[in-house]
């Protein structure tokens, strides 16, 4: 993996409210309880950290004082970082480094001293030898791990005037995200299963929990976004669906700019952490 760019600057931005709506408040305030027995600074590694969204979210649900490490495989997306509003539970700032870093080559000791790891919308993007070794590396540092916003695979729109089409174009995207991409096999939908067996046969402790985007009038932008996407991924893996597909696409533009889509994406967090 030459790069671990999560996306563009801007299409961050536009996702980070429904992110920050969808992660899971109850995975991170036990992620809380963890650290509060780690030595002070608490120090994070967040993966594919892109403009520090995690971060900005995460840090305050969490002990302080706190120093995070954003890694990531794209120099461009962390020249956007903005971590101005980024503070403790106390309200103290936090202090950051950034590192460049290919993921493919992520070493064992990479997160040595490392009180916890965190990543977002990142697992399902990794092949199957980039997840063993993110594990490894959490493993060898003993540092819990929240992993943030993996998709899943199911969708729903509403309203859905041709299920068999959306099913269809549903298949196809999966398929899409599981697809060779250049000789990496990515994960998928399939991830957070993975990942939280090779903590599982670890020995370390898994909880995960529902987070999935819910997508409405407000979000009109995101979804307009999100659908094209959709849509030209799942072409892209069969296109003998391109007529139908287009259709599809059509109608739902219309009823989105008619005020009247509504989207559900689903997504997991998991949190693991040793026994």
């Amino acid at each position: 993996m030459s790069s671990i760019s999560t996306a563009t600057a801007g299409w961050l931005a536009l996702r980070a409210p429904a992110d920050d709506a969808a992660r899971s408040a109850e995975l991170a305030q036990r992620l809380g309880r963890i650290l509060r027995r780690s030595p002070a600074p608490i120090v994070m590694h967040d993966l594919g950290a892109g403009t520090g969204s995690m971060t900005r979210w995460l840090a305050p649900r969490l002990p302080g004082p706190q120093r995070w490490v954003l890694r990531d495989g794209d120099a461009g997306i962390l020249q956007h970082v903005d971590l101005a509003p980024a503070v403790d539970a106390t309200g103290a700032p936090i202090l950051s480094e950034v590192v460049v870093e290919d993921l493919a080559e992520l070493p064992a000791d990479a997160f040595h001293g490392a009180s916890a790891v965190t990543a977002s919308a990142l697992l399902d993007v990794v092949t199957g030898e980039e997840a063993e070794r993110i594990v490894r590396a959490c493993l060898s540092a003993g540092a819990p791990a929240l992993f943030s916003l993996s998709v899943t695979g199911e969708v729903r729109l509403r309203p859905s005037d041709d299920e068999v089409v959306e099913s269809a174009i549903a298949r196809a995207f999966n398929d899409h995200q599981r697809r060779d991409a250049d000789g990496r096999r990515m994960l998928g939908p399939d991830a957070v299963g993975v990942v939280a067996d090779l903590f599982r046969d670890a020995g370390w402790n898994v909880r995960t929990a529902a987070t999935p985007w819910r997508l409405g009038r407000q979000h009109s932008a995101l979804v307009g976004e999100w659908l094209d996407g959709w849509v030209d991924a799942a072409v892209e893996q069969r296109p003998e669906l391109a007529p139908a597909a287009e259709d599809f696409r059509r109608r739902g533009r219309s009823q989105l700019t008619a005020g009247r889509l509504r989207v559900d994406v689903a997504h997991q967090d998991l949190l693991t952490w040793p026994r």
